[in-house]
C-alpha cells in the first residue's frame, strides 16, 4: 500500500472523529440549554411562591401583633373585672349585713296591747314600745345587738278608743290617744298610724308593706300581728308559693290564731303574755229592754270579716277596721210587772238543736224592735200604726226572745270551749272532728236561742237576696229603735235600715 492511500485513510478517520465530536458537542449544548430552561422555570416558580409566602408571613406577623395586643388588653380588662367583682361582692356582703332589721306590722284593731299599758297614756305607750322591742330582740339570740326593730301599728284610732271605753278598758278615749302618741315617741322606728274608718285600709297597708320589705335583703323577719283575722289567709297562701318566703314571716299571737291562718303553715309566736290581751273587746253599753217590744227581732251588730269569725258563738261583729266587739246587752231597770219565772232547762235529746229555735221559751227576754217605733204623745186616742217596713225580697227576720242568763252563759265560753254555731243551729257540723269548737255540749232551749241571737249579729253576705231558708245570719239591721240605729259601729248598709234611720255612731255610708 502506497503512502497516498495511507494518508487518505488517516484523514478520513480524523473527519469521522471530528463529526462525531461535533454531534456530541451539539448534544451537550442542547442538554445544557434544556437544563438552563428548566432551572429558569423552577426559579420563576420559586420566586413567585416566595413572594406569596412573604406576603402571608407579613400578614401573620400583623395578626400576631394584633392578637398579642388584644390579649394584653383582655388580660388587663379581666384583672380589672375580677377586681371590680371582688369589690362588688364585698359591698353586697356589707350591704346585706349592714342595718339588719326585724319588721313588726300590727293590725291594731285586732291585736290589742294589755290595758295596763293603755291606761297609763303616754308613759304606757312608751313602756309598750320598749316591751315590744325587748320581746322581739329576745327572739334574735346572739344577733340581737346588731338588729333594729321597726314597728308599725295600723288602726282606726278614734273608733278603737271608743270601743275600749265601751268595753270598760278605759275611762276616757283620750287615754288611748295618749297611748298611741307615747308608742310613737318611744322609739324612732315605732309608729302608731291612724288609718281612719274602713276595714281594708289597715289590711292593704299591712299587705303592701309586707310585700315591699320581703324584697329587701336587710329585712331578716316580718312579724305580723294578725292572729284574729282569717282574711289574711289567702294573702299568706299567695306569698308561700315561694317557699323561702315562708321562713321570713311569723304571726304574733295575742288573740288565739284562727284556724284559717294556722292552715297556711305560717309560724306562730307568742312574744309575751303580758304584752297583748288574748280576748276580744266587748261592748257593754248597748241597752236592751227587759220586756218584749212589738216586731221584736235580733239585736244586731256589724258585718264580720270572714266566715271563720262567726263559727264560734262568741265571735262577733267587726268594728273599726276589723276590731271585734261583742255587744253585751244590759237590761233596762225593771218596771213594775208581774214576775215571770225562768223556764226549766230542756232535757238533752239526740235531735238536731236547730229545731229548738222555734220552740224557745220566752221569759225572761231581751228584744229590740226591727223598725222605728212611733214617738208616743200624751193623748187618749191610739195613733195610727205606720205600715211595716219591708227591707227587701226576704223580708224581716223572725224575732228571737233571748234569756239574759242563757246569753251570759254562752258568752262566758272561751277558746275551744266555744259552741259551734253551725252544729247547733243547722244540724251536725260538716267539719266533724276537724272543727275546733264544742259539739258535745247539750244546750237548753234558751241557750239555743242565745246562740242564734249571737249568730244573727253577723250580716248575711247575700243580704235580702239570700235564698237559704235556714240561714243563721242577719238580713237587715236589727239594732234600730225609735228611729235610731243603736249600734255605734253598725256595718249594715244604709239600705238595710228603715228609711230615715239616724245613726248614733260614725259610719262609712
Amino acid at each position: 500500500m502506497d503512502m497516498t492511500q495511507v494518508g487518505g485513510a488517516v484523514l478520513d478517520g480524523f473527519v469521522q472523529r471530528f463529526q462525531a465530536l461535533q454531534e456530541h458537542r451539539a448534544s451537550s449544548e442542547q442538554l445544557i440549554q434544556d437544563i438552563l430552561m428548566y432551572s429558569k422555570t423552577i426559579e420563576t416558580g420559586l420566586l413567585t411562591e416566595n413572594q406569596h409566602l412573604i406576603g402571608k408571613l407579613r400578614d401573620a406577623e400583623l395578626d400576631l401583633a394584633d392578637a398579642t395586643k388584644s390579649r394584653r388588653e383582655f388580660q388587663q380588662l379581666l384583672q380589672q373585672s375580677e377586681s371590680s367583682i371582688t369589690q362588688l361582692l364585698q359591698e353586697i356582703k356589707f350591704l346585706k349585713n349592714h342595718n339588719p332589721y326585724v319588721l313588726v306590722l300590727i293590725d291594731g284593731d285586732g291585736l290589742l296591747f294589755n290595758q295596763d299599758f293603755i291606761r297609763q297614756g303616754i308613759e304606757g305607750g312608751k313602756r309598750a314600745a320598749y316591751a315590744l322591742r325587748t320581746a322581739v330582740l329576745n327572739q334574735c339570740g346572739e344577733h340581737a345587738a346588731g338588729i333594729e326593730v321597726i314597728a308599725k301599728i295600723y288602726a282606726n284610732l278614734s273608733g278603737l278608743g271608743r270601743a275600749m271605753r265601751r268595753d270598760g278598758s278605759l275611762e276616757s278615749e283620750s287615754d288611748f290617744k295618749d297611748f298611741s302618741l307615747g308608742f310613737t315617741q318611744g322609739k324612732a322606728t315605732f309608729d302608731f298610724v291612724d288609718v281612719g274608718y274602713g276595714k281594708e285600709r289597715a289590711d292593704n297597708k299591712i299587705k303592701e308593706t309586707t310585700k315591699w320589705h320581703l324584697g329587701n335583703p336587710n329585712c331578716r323577719q316580718i312579724l305580723l300581728g294578725i292572729s284574729h283575722d282569717a282574711g289574711y289567709a289567702p294573702f299568706l297562701d299567695e306569698l308561700f308559693q315561694n317557699d323561702p318566703i315562708k321562713h321570713s314571716i311569723t304571726i304574733i299571737e295575742g288573740f288565739p290564731t284562727v284556724r284559717e291562718l294556722v292552715a297556711t303553715g305560717v309560724r306562730i309566736l307568742n312574744l309575751d303574755d303580758s304584752l297583748f290581751r288574748s280576748d276580744k273587746l266587748v261592748d257593754r253599753t248597748i241597752p236592751c229592754p227587759s220586756s218584749p217590744a212589738p216586731n221584736a227581732g235580733v239585736i244586731g251588730s256589724a258585718r264580720v270579716l270572714s266566715t271563720a269569725t262567726v263559727t264560734s258563738v262568741t265571735s262577733t261583729a267587726s268594728l273599726t277596721n276589723g276590731l271585734s266587739v261583742a255587744p253585751v246587752p244590759i237590761a233596762n231597770p225593771p218596771t213594775p210587772a208581774t214576775s215571770v219565772p225562768s223556764p226549766a232547762p230542756a232535757p238533752a235529746t239526740t235531735a238536731s238543736y236547730a229545731r229548738a229555735i222555734g220552740n224557745a221559751s220566752p221569759p225572761p227576754q231581751i228584744t229590740l224592735p226591727l223598725q222605728p217605733r212611733p214617738v208616743s204623745t200624751p193623748t187618749r186616742s191610739t195613733p195610727a200604726k205606720p205600715a211595716p217596713w219591708n227591707p227587701g225580697p226576704r223580708g224581716l227576720d223572725p224575732p228571737l226572745q233571748v234569756s239574759q242568763t242563757a246569753l251570759d252563759s254562752i258568752k262566758k265560753r272561751k277558746d275551744s270551749n266555744k259552741l259551734c254555731n253551725n252544729h247547733y243551729l243547722r244540724g251536725p257540723c260538716s267539719k266533724g272532728d276537724a272543727c275546733c269548737f264544742e259539739h258535745k255540749y247539750k244546750p237548753t232551749k234558751d241557750e239555743i236561742n242565745a246562740i242564734a241571737f249571737l249568730t244573727r249579729l253577723n250580716p248575711c253576705e247575700n243580704g235580702q237576696e239570700c235564698d237559704v231558708e235556714n240561714c243563721i245570719y242577719g238580713h237587715h239591721c236589727p239594732s234600730v229603735q225609735n228611729g235610731f240605729c243603736t249600734h255605734p259601729y253598725c256595718k249594715f248598709q244604709q239600705e238595710d235600715h228603715p228609711p230615715g234611720t239616724k245613726f248614733k255612731g260614725s259610719r262609712g255610708h
